[in-house]
């Protein structure tokens, strides 16, 4: 009998492909979400220093949402971040979507985090 592999088994395999290639630095460190069945999250990290220099999540007390888990809290989430990013003085950030597909939620929060001022 063929065992099917779970959803997240998959997901880290892919997340790993992606870590291979995708590499955050001073001047651009990477932007990276984390999607859970109840929030959100999302983390400019430094891979050079190995530090988390700005984070944001739906769990937040700032936000006050009542539900983490769908595209309007990972729109706030998105925002949030940028907006956290700007007073940390940084504008430019490489994408990594941890092996979720770009669509939905991941897709609202990096949409939100471009308009507030961040590129990729």
């Amino acid at each position: 009998m063929i065992k099917k592999e779970s959803r997240n088994v998959t997901r880290t395999a892919r997340h790993e492909r992606i870590r291979a290639k995708v590499v955050g630095t001073s001047e651009a460190p990477r932007l990276n979400i984390f999607r859970s069945n109840s929030n959100i999250f999302a983390q400019i990290i430094d891979d050079t220093k190995g530090v988390t220099l700005v984070s944001a999540s739906s769990i937040d007390k700032e936000l006050k949402l009542e539900n983490g888990s769908n595209v309007e809290a990972a729109v706030k989430v998105g925002e949030l971040l940028a907006k956290r990013a700007k007073k940390a003085k940084i504008t430019k950030v490489t994408f990594d979507r941890g092996g979720y597909l770009y669509h939905g939620r991941v897709e609202a929060l990096a949409n939100a985090a471009r308009e507030n001022g961040l590129e990729f």
